[in-house]
């Protein structure tokens, strides 16, 4: 009986630690039942490498993540909405931009703040957008010798 007793408590031990690992690493990544803060809406050309739960940054800090994306029929641009955390605020001029961590990295939504004294309400839409670059593209123009137009003008 006494060894059966050890077995449940050992046992019982190994699943409070699993279960503390988990909760502390869900907080270290961000990943919560919640996402907080509030929503703000984008609309990219193209959002390649954006899903939900990228990153939102601002001056390099994650400030929020993408909660939702989709392709509007219309348009046929991704309209994004994401969050930013409350105590942010983001002047109504700013841009956001899909950027990449690097040739390697990952890409994430960036803020990029303007400088107007008013700021964006929960749920308004950011009308400055820049899509992300695609560096195949760029590698392919770059190996063969191709130039922009408006730049040979």
């Amino acid at each position: 009986m006494s060894e059966n007793t050890t077995e449940v408590v050992i046992g019982g031990l190994v699943l409070a630690v699993a279960l503390g690992f988990v909760v502390y690493t869900g907080q270290k990544t961000g990943v919560s039942a919640r996402p907080g803060g509030y929503e703000l809406t984008a609309s990219f050309r193209a959002a390649d490498g954006v899903t939900v739960g990228t990153d939102v940054r601002l001056a390099g800090v994650k400030v929020g993540r993408v909660t939702d994306i989709g392709l509007d029929p219309e348009t046929y641009r991704a309209e994004t909405v994401f969050t930013v955390r409350e105590g942010i605020q983001v002047p109504d001029d700013s841009a956001v931009a899909v950027s990449s961590e690097g040739l390697l990295g990952g890409n994430f939504v960036e803020i990029m703040p303007g400088g107007s004294p008013f700021y964006f309400s929960p749920g308004d839409e950011i009308e400055f957008t820049q899509g992300s670059v695609s560096l195949v593209g760029l590698l392919m123009k770059f190996v063969s010798g191709q130039e922009d137009e408006d730049s040979a003008q």
